[in-house]
Parts: C-alpha cells; sequence; structure tokens
C-alpha cells in the first residue's frame, strides 16, 4: 500500500525525524489558509499523487503569498496531472500539500528497503539527490552506496557515520544524518514498511540536514498490526480492479495488455504471462487466485477480469493441488453465465479432480477452448484473438 507525501511526513514526524512543516489541502481556500497558519513569507504547494515527477510536471511551486498559493491551488486541484510516471492519462490531483520553503544547498538521495538477496533491510544513498535512482544506477553506478543492515544486530552507528562520509556530510552533520537515519530506521520496522524513499535528502543553507520529500509503501501482510495506517490509504489512487479484488483476498495487477489470465499460484501466473508474451501476445493482468479458491473466489476473479474492455480473451491456467480442478470449473461456468461471456475462453487445467472439472465445462454449454499444456494454452489464446482481428 502507498501512501500520500504528506502522510508520510506525518508518519515520520512521529519517530522524530526531521521534515519541514506543512498543512495538505483539498481547495484553494483550504490552501491559503495553510500558507498563513506558516506563517512565514514563503512556501511551496506541492500536488499529493502516487507519482513521481511531479516538479518536472508542474505539480510543485514556490509562492510568495497566500493569493499564489491559492491561486496554485486551483490550477492543479480537481485536474489530472501527467508525470512519467502516471501515463499519458495522469492522476487527477485531490489535495496539495503547503509546506514551509527550505534553502537548499545541496540534495542528496536516501532510501530503505527490503533487500530480498541480502535478507536484510539495505539503505541505498547517492549524491545525485533529486534525479531518479534508475537514472542514476544507469549513467553513474559508482555513485550509489549500498549498505545492508544486519538484521539481529540492526543499524550500526559505524554504518550511520560511513554513509555520511561518503555523501560528504561534515562536522554536526554526520550526527544529525546518523538520528535522523536511525528515526527512519525504526519506522521502517515499526510500520512493516516495504520502501521508504527520500528524494531529495537536503542539506540546507544553515547546516541542518532534513527530508524535502518522502514517500512510503508498506507490506499489505502486514496492515492488520496497523489500523491507523490502513485508514490512510486512498482509494481514488489505486485500480478499481485491485481495489475490488482486494475484497476477495485475490492477487491482482493491471497491465497493458489484452489477454486476460487467471492462474493459481505466483509463480505459476508469472509463467503464464512469460510464455504469452513468448508466443507475441500482451498479458492484461496478473491475476493469482491462489491455492485454497472456492467457487465464489473463482467466479470473483473471472468478473473483475472480464469487466475490463481491453480483454479480448481469457487464459484460465490452473495446476489442482489444494485448488480443486471441478471447483474451479464450477466458479468459471458461473460467471462466465453472469457476464454472458462474449471473448474466447481458454482453459489448462491439470491435477486433482481434473476430469471433473473437464466434464463440468463440456455439460455447461460455454464455449471452452481446450488446452493440453501451457504452450498449447499460449497458441490457443493467441490464434483466438488473431481470428478475431
Amino acid at each position: 500500500m502507498n501512501i500520500h507525501e504528506f502522510q508520510a511526513k506525518q508518519v515520520l514526524g512521529r519517530f522524530g525525524t526531521p521534515v519541514p512543516k506543512g498543512q495538505p489541502a483539498s481547495t484553494p481556500e483550504e490552501a491559503a489558509k495553510a500558507f498563513d497558519a506558516l506563517g512565514l513569507p514563503r512556501a511551496v504547494v506541492k500536488a499529493q499523487i502516487h507519482a513521481g515527477g511531479r516538479g518536472k510536471a508542474g505539480g510543485v511551486k514556490l509562492v510568495n503569498s497566500a493569493a499564489e498559493a491559492r491561486d496554485f491551488a486551483a490550477k492543479l486541484l480537481g485536474k489530472p496531472l501527467v508525470t512519467h510516471q502516471t501515463g499519458p492519462e495522469g492522476r487527477v490531483v485531490r489535495r496539495v500539500y503547503v509546506e514551509q520553503a527550505s534553502e537548499v544547498a545541496r540534495e542528496l538521495y536516501l532510501a530503505l528497503l527490503v533487500d530480498r538477496k541480502a535478507e536484510s533491510i539495505a539503505v541505498i544513498a547517492s549524491t545525485e539527490g533529486g534525479m531518479d535512482i534508475e537514472e542514476v544506477a544507469a549513467k553513474t553506478p559508482e555513485k550509489i552506496i549500498t549498505e545492508p543492515i544486519d538484521p539481529v544486530i540492526g543499524l550500526g552507528g559505524f554504518q550511520s557515520r560511513k554513509i555520511a562520509f561518503a555523501l560528504g556530510l561534515r562536522d554536526k552533520q554526520v550526527n544529525q544524518f546518523g538520528l535522523l537515519l536511525a528515526s527512519l530506521y525504526r519506522a521502517f520496522n515499526e510500520t512493516d514498511a516495504s520502501l521508504l524513499e527520500i528524494n531529495p535528502l537536503v542539506v540546507t543553507k544553515d547546516g541542518s540536514v532534513i527530508c524535502l520529500d518522502a514517500k512510503m509503501s508498506f507490506d499489505d501482510n502486514g496492515l492488520f498490526r496497523h489500523p491507523d495506517i490502513r485508514e490512510l490509504r486512498d482509494p481514488n489512487e489505486e485500480d478499481p480492479a485491485e481495489i475490488e479484488a482486494s475484497k476477495f483476498d485475490l492477487s491482482y495487477v493491471h497491465l497493458d495488455g489484452n489477454i486476460g489470465c487467471m492462474v493459481n499460484g505466483a509463480g505459476l501466473a508469472m509463467a503464464t504471462m512469460d510464455i504469452v508474451k513468448y508466443y507475441g501476445a500482451e498479458p492484461a493482468n496478473f491475476l493469482d487466485v491462489g491455492g485454497g479458491a472456492n467457487s465464489q473466489k473463482v467466479a470473483a476473479a473471472f468478473r473483475i477480469l472480464l469487466a475490463d474492455e481491453r480483454v479480448k480473451a481469457v487464459l484460465v491456467n490452473i495446476f489442482g493441488g489444494i485448488m480443486l480442478c471441478d471447483v474451479l470449473a464450477q466458479g468459471v461456468v458461473d460467471a462466465a453465465r453472469e457476464v454472458k461471456l462474449s471473448v474466447p475462453l481458454v482453459v489448462r487445467m491439470e491435477g486433482t479432480n481434473v476430469d471433473k472439472g473437464k466434464q463440468i465445462l463440456k455439460d455447461s454449454g460455454i464455449k471452452v477452448i481446450a488446452a493440453s499444456d501451457m504452450a498449447d494454452a499460449a497458441r490457443r489464446v493467441v490464434d483466438a484473438i488473431s481470428q478475431r482481428a
């Protein structure tokens, strides 16, 4: 789950992380009042969407009065902001964040994330703040510092100093950075975060080290422990299909293709998407119904697939272990009848109760293209789309 910048700063503030003061606003008038509440001659108004590149897209502006804050907020609110991360359709801005302006001397990059290869949390840092870290990695990888944190020992003071020196921090800034990084590490651990990115981390002209921006993502599986963080979820920033899928405990990710895929098991789902691409087509989604799904859950998954107007064919690829093939087949039949299936349906299933499952599909009266294996299923679904083109 992702949250907005202003929410991330509120979370980090609870752990003592130095962040600029600010207030969110949902209307131009609220933005003007937020400027006045800061009591400062200048402020920054920032569009709040779940995407990076807001500044380059015109979503961030330095303002010198409440009137300027109101006018800029009026230009943003209710309108889509297009960045390199939103796609051409953009994201509608529903809030802005009015924050005190900072006198920036240097911009740095700092992040904590789960390093699955190292089996630990890792700190990523760079002197190239304000840039996409992917761009830095591609052009100047030597400027990226990676420091894994031992999960038993935790963050060591020597590690904070090592990173601080590598970032060119000196004197009191080293101690400030150590306290800042320690607060971020506590926040990351205690909130079950999966990503905490500060870009940029800045050194101000008076020598202070503060988080000028903040991005946080959380492990959905840990949200039951954090009802306060779960309440920060903004459904307006999420794909409606993904929200619907979460109601049925389905793992769904929206993609850009036109073949709807329903599979049980994440590994099999990845393999299915790969083989669809191998045969020249693109999957419309990642959808894992899980190992113990019932017919109602399968039917819900099928409805979600077919609600996507881009889907021109459906590929069901199931290996029945805990998941029974007859249960899958009944769920598919129920959903297909409900939505009046009008696109080609290719089904490949093997495993427990496979004969019963095939018989249910055969007796349903629904036109099903049976496949013998994964490669055959991919070929058939691609051919089915080609014949309808």
